[in-house]
């Protein structure tokens, strides 16, 4: 069920109480994660953080707690499957689900006694009416072999006629009412997508209560930022968002602009701007930066000899030197740096670039550090996805989630190295793929595969990258090709996961059209197909458009999904 009072039916229910807490392994969880435990901090709550990947870990993690623990937080995982039928808790064990996946499972939002939901109430979430899903077993209807009660023969004919038809009307009835239930069930379930991100609905719990700090704004300004950064959200979504969040940043940070009350320059500072939609921009150079953003790459085209040559004529346009471009941009002359954002702006105009500037925020304490939304979440999952193994499974969880501290320095910008490699791989993985054609159109979809032994394949094993470069791909392609129906096609990318076991990972995206409303059905499309082809497959992420499949299995399973979208 839903919860309407977050304070009073969630957070004063668990202040006494231990608490387990299963998080799920992406930079918005992470964020809500950050409050969460600062909240417990302050009233002394006592947890056990446990990272879970997918579906398996968290019946893993809760088969191993259930005995100590009585209630369990959920944070990005757990919304969009039916909690209960998968781990079979006993009745006295609660579950607090705070997860930004779309469709929620009807059954827990039904539920009233186990499992509460707690999701901003005015997402457009549809769900089914009770009626329309649920209905009472009826009791089996008595044989109406009674006792002879003495009337006759042709009157017991007739009652008997009455009760064959009215048992006749209420079984099509009923079968009429299932007809119906899989017709509403499968429109609600057909999509999947993105609700508020659950580091803001945390924060929006600290802010009732009263608690909530500048730090915290800050982890649901990231939290909200990944959701745009990984292109869950769409841009209306996103704007409205940061209304939200500029109102909070108002009454934090209003001591700024006073200089009589003005802060000391080592405390914490957040700013809204207009800032380039440049990715790392202010930790790398320009020019680095600008080869690098998916965005700026499509556009330009940057894989051809063609694109190389607008960039230097984008250059030249703005009157920037290569020498100043291509070294760190804090070490660019101060005098090109003043009006650089207009500068950029204008010559990014004549060169079909109008989106080229975004709101967002910025964080500032010292003289050195300052970072923008953006920046944090590109290190922060890097930081998760890093493949150089240092020690057990959760290091990597662990190290993002430290990353996220204004203490720790050192590791955020051990992530924003990480991150521009991932970059650097994902723009140079994209441009192979396009120029040597592997991007082909399987009729509904295009799909392409990356082979073992493609440089930086190991990176793509890993889910969040894989989705991004999925992402960076399609939208070149669709700037790449002149075909106007592949335009409007969305992408299937399939990358090695584990060549022992002989499987893929493989993604499904929705079409880069302007008007995307970010609902991707490639997760029920995946379920069908794996079905009717008995294909070996693993639904283990959170997101259900991520799978992963037996390598031999691929050509029949792709067979079917084509004869599924036709």
């Amino acid at each position: 069920m839903f919860v309407s009072d977050c304070r009073r039916e969630f957070y004063d229910v668990i202040v006494t109480q231990r608490v387990l807490l299963l998080v799920a392994s992406d930079v918005d969880a992470l964020c809500a994660c950050k409050i969460l435990q600062a909240l417990f901090q302050c009233d002394h709550v006592q947890y056990t953080l446990v990272p879970v990947s997918g579906w398996q870990e968290l019946e893993t993690a809760f088969l191993e707690h259930k005995d100590q623990f009585k209630y369990f937080v959920l944070i990005n995982c757990g919304a969009n499957v039916d909690l209960l039928e998968i781990l079979q808790p006993e009745e006295d064990t609660f579950f607090f689900v705070c997860d930004s996946h779309r469709p929620i499972n009807v059954v827990n939002v039904y539920n009233d006694t186990q499992i509460k939901l707690l999701v901003k109430q005015d997402d457009d979430l549809d769900v089914p009416a009770y009626d329309d899903i649920f209905r009472d077993e009826e009791d089996e209807e008595e044989d109406s072999e009674n006792e002879s009660d003495g009337s006759e023969p042709s009157e017991k004919r007739r009652r008997f006629e009455e009760e064959v038809i009215e048992r006749t009307m209420k079984r099509r009835q009923r079968r009429e009412w299932e007809a119906r239930r899989r017709e509403i069930l499968f429109d609600y379930e057909q999509y999947e997508y993105h609700g508020t991100s659950s580091a803001m609905v945390m924060f929006e719990l600290a802010w009732i209560m009263s608690k909530d700090l500048n730090d915290m704004l800050w982890w649901a300004i990231v939290g909200l930022t990944d959701q745009w950064v990984q292109d869950k959200i769409t841009q209306m979504k996103y704007v409205t968002d940061i209304g939200i969040l500029q109102r909070h940043v108002s009454r934090h940070n209003h001591r700024n602009e006073d200089e009589e009350n003005s802060l000391s320059i080592d405390c914490m500072r957040i700013a809204f701007e207009y800032d380039l939609r440049l990715a790392l921009y202010q930790h790398w150079s320009l020019y680095e930066s600008l080869c690098n953003t998916s965005y700026t790459s499509a556009s330009l085209k940057l894989w051809s000899v063609q694109g190389q040559k607008r960039l230097q004529e984008f250059f030249a346009d703005m009157g920037l030197p290569l020498k100043q471009v291509k070294q760190k941009f804090n070490s660019m002359d101060m005098s090109l740096k003043e009006n650089l954002r207009e500068m950029i702006e204008e010559s990014a105009n004549k060169f079909g670039m109008k989106d080229l500037r975004v709101q967002t925020f910025s964080i500032h304490f010292g003289f050195k550090n300052k970072f923008s939304a953006s920046d944090i979440v590109y290190a922060t999952t890097s930081l998760m996805e890093n493949i150089e193994k240092e020690g057990p499974e959760t290091t990597n969880f662990i190290k993002a989630l430290d990353s996220l501290s204004r203490g720790n320095l050192d590791k955020l910008h051990q992530g924003l190295d990480l991150a521009k490699k991932q970059l650097r791989a994902i723009q140079q993985t994209v441009a192979s793929c396009i120029c040597t054609n592997l991007v082909i159109s399987q009729g509904p979809f295009l799909y392409c595969s990356l082979m073992e032994g493609t440089p930086d394949v190991k990176l793509f094993s890993k889910p969040v990258s894989l989705c991004l470069l999925s992402k960076y791909l399609l939208k070149s392609f669709v700037c790449s090709t002149k075909n106007k129906r592949c335009k409007l096609l969305p992408l299937v990318m399939a990358a090695p996961l584990d060549v022992e076991q002989g499987t893929v990972i493989m993604v499904g995206i929705p079409p880069e059209t302007e008007s995307s409303d970010k609902k991707n059905f490639f997760g029920r499309a995946f379920e069908k197909a794996a079905d009717s082809t008995n294909s070996r497959t693993l639904h283990n992420h959170f997101e259900m458009s991520i799978i992963e499949l037996k390598t031999e299995d691929r050509s029949k399973f792709l067979d079917a999904l084509i004869s599924l979208l036709s």
